[in-house]
C-alpha cells in the first residue's frame, strides 16, 4: 500500500480567500489538464471536460446522460427517485464549483458550456421531480445560473465577435430573465432585480467603452414598438445583408 501524503506542497504559497474564487488550471503527471480551485483547509481538484469528478455514472459520459436515457428507456411518465434526486444535486454542484473556475480564470467558452449542462439539467429535473418542493430547491438558483450563462456568453462575444454581438448576448440574455419572471408571475419585480440591473450596467458600460450607439436589434425593437414599420422594414434588409456576411456555424 503507498504512503499516505499531506498537500502541503501543493497549497504552499496559494492561500486561501475568503469571498474569492482562487482557481488554477494545472498538467498531471499523465499529461491530463485539470482545474484546481483554492477553498478553505484544501483545494478541489476537477476535470476540464464532462463530468467534473472524472466518473461515468452507469457508463453515460454524465448523470444528466444517464438519466435521458432512462426517460427514454421508461417513458415521459419517468420520476426520479430519491437516490436520483441525491445523485442530481451531486452533478449541480460539481458543475457549479467548476462554472466558478472557468470564469475566475476567464475562459468563458467553458463557463457558457457548463452553464448550459446546468440549466438543461434544472429543465430535466423540473419536468421529472418527484414533489415541487424538490423542484423549487433548484428553481431558485436559475436566476444565477442564468446570469454566469449570458455574463460568460457576452464576455466570450467580447473577445471574439465584438462588442456589438455581446451587447446582443445581453438583450437576449434580459429576454431571458424577463420570460422567467412572467413564468412565475413576477414581471412587476423585473426592473428592480438585482440580476437584471447589472446585465443592464454591463450592456452600457460595453456601449460606452466602445462608444457605441443602439444595436440595429435594438433600433428595429423601438422601431416595432413605436409603429414605425417602414423604419423597420428598412433595419430589416439591412440586417439581411450583414447576417449572410457571417462565417457558417457562428
Amino acid at each position: 500500500m503507498p504512503s499516505l501524503q499531506d498537500i502541503d506542497s501543493v497549497i504552499e504559497g496559494w492561500d486561501y480567500v475568503p469571498g474569492e474564487v482562487n482557481a488554477r488550471r494545472i498538467t498531471a503527471s499523465d499529461g491530463r489538464e485539470l482545474l484546481q480551485m483554492r477553498v478553505d483547509m484544501g483545494l478541489l481538484q476537477m476535470e476540464i471536460d464532462l463530468r467534473p469528478d472524472g466518473t461515468k455514472p452507469h457508463g453515460a459520459e454524465t448523470y444528466f446522460d444517464y438519466l435521458v436515457g432512462e426517460v427514454v428507456r421508461e417513458g415521459e411518465e419517468f420520476e426520479l427517485s430519491s437516490e436520483q434526486c441525491t445523485e442530481s444535486d451531486r452533478e449541480f454542484v460539481q458543475y457549479y464549483h467548476r462554472r466558478l473556475c472557468w470564469l475566475s480564470l476567464r475562459e468563458y467558452g467553458s463557463a457558457v458550456k457548463d452553464a448550459d449542462h446546468s440549466l438543461a439539467f434544472m429543465d430535466f429535473v423540473r419536468e421529472h421531480s418527484p414533489d415541487e418542493e424538490w423542484i423549487l430547491s433548484h428553481e431558485q438558483y436559475r436566476p444565477f445560473v442564468l446570469f454566469h450563462r449570458i455574463q460568460a456568453g457576452a464576455l466570450a462575444a467580447l473577445d471574439g465577435d465584438g462588442p456589438e454581438l455581446a451587447i446582443a448576448e445581453i438583450n437576449r440574455g434580459l429576454e431571458s430573465f424577463h420570460d422567467l419572471f412572467l413564468q412565475y408571475d413576477a414581471e412587476d419585480q423585473f426592473d428592480t432585480d438585482e440580476l437584471v440591473i447589472r446585465l443592464r450596467d454591463m450592456r452600457e458600460s460595453v456601449r460606452k467603452r466602445y462608444e457605441l450607439g443602439n444595436t440595429l436589434d435594438e433600433q428595429l425593437a423601438e422601431a416595432v414598438k413605436s409603429e414605425n414599420y417602414e423604419l423597420a422594414a428598412q433595419l430589416r434588409d439591412q440586417m439581411q445583408v450583414i447576417e449572410p456576411t457571417r462565417p457558417l456555424g457562428d
